[in-house]
C-alpha cells in the first residue's frame, strides 16, 4: 500500500518551475510543467550533480543549469548525445495539492 505525502499546493510552484523537497534520504526536485503536470526526480544531474530544481523546465524536460544537459521529466533519462539517468519518483496532483509517494522515496536513496 502506498503512503502519499502532501508537500505543497500546485500553485506554490509556478508553471515551468520547480521546488526542492528535502527528505531524510536526500533532496527531490519537484517540477510543474506548463500543462500543470507534476514530476519528481533526484535533484542532482548525472553529469556533475548540478541542481536540477534550478534548471529550466521546457515541455516535459529540464535543462541542468550547470552544463545544459537535458533530462526527461517522465523517465529521468538524459536526452541527446549525452548519457545518464536520474531516479524518478511517483508524484500526483489531487484537489490542487501535490503528493509524493513516501514509500518509494524511502525505498530508494535519493541524491
Amino acid at each position: 500500500m502506498s503512503h502519499w505525502i502532501d508537500i505543497a499546493a500546485l500553485d506554490d510552484i509556478p508553471p515551468r518551475g520547480a521546488r526542492l523537497v528535502k527528505t531524510r534520504e536526500g533532496c527531490v526536485a519537484v517540477f510543474r510543467t506548463a500543462a500543470d503536470e507534476v514530476f519528481a526526480l533526484d535533484n542532482a544531474c548525472p553529469h556533475k550533480a548540478g541542481p536540477l530544481a534550478e534548471g529550466i523546465v521546457h515541455g516535459s524536460a529540464v535543462t541542468c543549469p550547470l552544463h545544459n544537459w537535458v533530462i526527461s521529466l517522465e523517465t529521468g533519462l538524459v536526452q541527446g548525445a549525452d548519457e545518464g539517468q536520474v531516479a524518478t519518483y511517483p508524484a500526483r496532483v489531487e484537489d490542487g495539492r501535490i503528493l509524493l509517494n513516501a514509500a518509494f522515496i524511502v525505498a530508494t536513496k535519493v541524491a
